[in-house]
């Protein structure tokens, strides 16, 4: 009886938790990926899947994103989503079901995300998905459904790549594990011993490298009519291919050292990475395996990959120099010659069957265009490999999403680059060139422009309070840099500024590199200019007031370790994604707020960075910790001189003639003003006393003559 009473204990125990496992609202979720579902099972305890049925036959899976995939959002946390998956290894939809992104929870608003995943339905894993980040609207497959462009969302650039990232990686897990026909074969790699000289042509007759033409007769039949009914289509010449085409598996030394010589070989690993796996693919004839449009360094839009029924990522190398060029000998001409990185979500075996495909693409006419796809199969000789124990898993294998972010914007990084070097040049000889005053307000203002419009408007590179959380959050539950990498722009910045927070203090950033700083720096001005009546605080009130930005930023932070959700709604204090992220494109009061609080900085200076800057009272207790006190003060300054302090358009220059180092912005006015020998009190006294010295001397010198 004691028995029976325990386990009916113990079932009632375990029914809150059956029923949470799978609630109503789940249910219904998943009803919604799979319209003919009759049954859905409760989650795997072996592999965290909802099978999902029509009667007796398995539609498919429903699982949920962060049970097999914890790649982190922008905000530090995973983005969960609901993801149906079939059989044949289609998405049949994702749905969101949680997600901290700012841009979308208090920016864009959450439609452009829900509208980017369900770009997802209909689509296999067999196609190669790229998210299109540039605006250039190739969204939709091309004529086969080899490659799809998705539309990505502008100001998510981030969010989107890793909302991608995790669907594609998670189903592959889901695809390797439960369906049939994406189970890997035994995985191999190059051999790293295997090699002995040989020329182009005993690489091709022994199979190392691959070899494959396509004839005109071919493309006609292809396309169901001539070459002469395309304008611009490519003639080959009698008895000369379409296109002739050879590629071999570059890390395997066989290969790549015969093609490439000793010391191009080991160059071209060193500069591609440890776990770079490296296609040469070469073309000649009319037609070419890269368009006359193709951008170096990009994926190719007629030449894809498949294997294990997976689509598999080409990316050019863009890495040809006088040291790697092919130089094997007998090595025919060739008019394309390109080096490809292997990867993508599927990974890439070797020594495993694989098919290139070709996409032709000729136009009849300007609204008329036909397409087809040759499929190029791709075996290499197997003496060539050798069979490993275990596989890395896609994960460790795939280039991360930052290094892909990072050589996109690598002008962008560049230009900051030099922006930064300039700017630390700049001050590490400011006592040197505050002597020209003229210099000093050139560059400032030329440099305020520049981050405003170029790291604010165009980069996006406006640090914030929520950067700081993101931190602390990060730190509690795991830290991973690969988070803080999503974004060159912001972590270059935040590098730059911890640093400099130890030289010079937070001024450097709040004065030179905030672009709504600047923005306030020009409200101010345009102030002045339009006779704005400047209100100056009056000192016992500006030294409470001050002090407010500390609890703003203590609530903030304390918030973001009981609710993420609450913090983000409490950093709209911050007006920066409302000015700088959206351009001023937002529901009205958040556009109120933020234009109100520039119109208040045209009466009283930088209102905002004084006295609310929940970002700038971190700073400013880092900055406490900085090694020099920069900005000289004299004997003079504040008694009696009070020339800089009123000045001091931030009044962060005591009575006494102190710098608060707490509030300065490093506008560098007072330096120039020490160095001025006519505005500084100190100068101009000493010029006086010389004068009078030399007065003395002179009448000295006459009345000694006289005498």
């Amino acid at each position: 009886m004691a028995g029976r009473v325990a386990l009916l204990f113990a079932c009632l125990l375990l029914l809150p938790q059956a029923q949470a496992e799978l609630s109503g609202e789940r249910r219904a979720l998943i009803q919604s990926l799979f319209p003919k579902a009759t049954v859905i099972e409760d989650k795997r305890s072996d592999f965290p899947v909802y099978p999902v049925y029509q009667l007796q036959e398995l539609l498919g899976y429903a699982y949920e994103s962060v049970d097999l995939s914890r790649l982190q959002g922008f905000a530090g946390q995973p983005i969960s989503m609901l993801i149906g998956l079939d059989t044949r290894g289609r998405f049949t939809g994702v749905k969101v079901l949680n997600h901290h992104e700012p841009v979308f929870l208090h920016g864009l608003g959450e439609e452009p995300l829900f509208g980017f995943v369900d770009q997802y339905a209909g689509h296999s894993l067999r196609e190669q998905i790229i998210v299109d980040t540039s605006n250039s609207g190739r969204s939709g497959r091309d004529a086969q459904g080899n490659v799809v462009h998705f539309d990505g969302v502008s100001k998510a650039t981030v969010s989107v790549l890793i909302i991608n990232d995790t669907v594609l990686s998670s189903a592959l897990k889901v695809a390797r594990n439960k369906l049939e026909g994406f189970a890997q074969s035994a995985p191999t790699r190059a051999r790293p011993d295997y090699f002995e000289p040989l020329g182009w042509q005993a690489l091709v007759e022994r199979g190392y490298l691959g070899h494959w033409q396509i004839t005109g007769a071919a493309v006609e039949q292809a396309l169901g009519r001539p070459l002469a009914d395309y304008p611009d289509a490519p003639q080959p010449s009698p008895g000369d291919p379409f296109i002739e085409l050879y590629f071999g598996y570059i890390n395997a030394p066989m290969v790549g050292r015969n093609l490439l010589g000793d010391e191009g070989y080991q160059r071209l690993m060193e500069k591609a990475g440890d776990n770079a796996q490296i296609l040469a693919v070469m073309s000649r004839g009319a037609f070419s395996h890269l368009s006359e449009d193709f951008v170096p360094a990009s994926t190719p839009d007629r030449l894809g990959m498949m294997q294990n029924n997976l689509s598999v990522a080409l990316r050019d190398l863009n890495v040809f120099d006088p040291v790697i060029r092919f130089r094997a000998d007998g090595m025919p001409a060739f008019d394309r010659e390109t080096l490809f990185r292997i990867g993508g979500n599927a990974g890439f075996n070797p020594g495993a069957e694989a098919t290139l495909k070709l996409n032709v693409e000729l136009a009849q006419n300007p609204l008329v265009v036909d397409r087809t796809t040759f499929d190029i199969p791709m075996a290499f000789n197997d003496e060539l490999f050798e069979t490993v124990n275990l596989a890395p898993l896609p994960e460790q294998t795939r280039q991360p999403v930052w290094i892909r972010l990072w050589q996109e914007r690598w002008w962008q990084i560049a230009l900051l680059g030099l922006g930064l070097t300039a700017l630390t040049v700049f001050f590490a000889r400011q006592k040197a060139l505050s002597r020209y005053p003229t210099l000093v307000h050139r560059f400032r203002w030329g440099f305020l422009f520049f981050t405003l419009f170029f790291i604010g408007f165009y980069a996006q590179g406006q640090l914030s309070v929520v950067n700081i959380y993101t931190l602390f959050l990060a730190i509690r539950d795991g830290f991973s840099l690969n988070v803080f990498l999503l974004d060159p722009i912001l972590f270059i910045l935040w590098i730059y500024t911890f640093i400099t927070l130890f030289i010079w203090g937070r001024g450097l950033f709040c004065g030179w590199l905030c672009p709504f700083g600047a923005l306030q720096e020009m409200a101010a001005w345009l102030g002045e200019k339009l006779r704005c009546r400047q209100v100056r605080v009056p000192e016992r009130w500006h030294r409470r007031l001050i002090l407010l930005k500390y609890p703003i930023l203590l609530v903030l932070v304390g918030t973001a370790f009981s609710s993420l959700t609450l913090a983000e709604r409490l950093a709209e204090v911050e007006p920066f994604k409302t000015s700088i992220t959206l351009l001023f494109v937002r529901y009205w009061p958040f556009v109120a707020y933020a234009v109100g609080l520039l119109v208040i900085g045209m009466f009283i200076h930088k209102f905002y960075c004084r006295y609310l800057c929940p970002l700038g009272a971190g700073l400013a207790i880092l900055g406490k910790l900085r090694l020099f006190s920069w900005l000289e003060r004299v004997e003079l300054c504040g008694n009696p001189c009070q020339h800089c302090k009123n000045a001091c358009g931030i009044n962060a220059i005591r009575k006494d003639g102190a710098i608060d180092y707490d509030e300065c912005i490093q506008c560098l006015e007072c330096v120039v003003i020490l160095r001025d020998e006519t505005q500084c009190v100190d100068k101009r006294l000493a010029a006086k006393q010389q004068a009078r010295q030399a007065q003395i001397l002179a009448t000295d010198a006459g009345n000694y003559q006289q005498a």
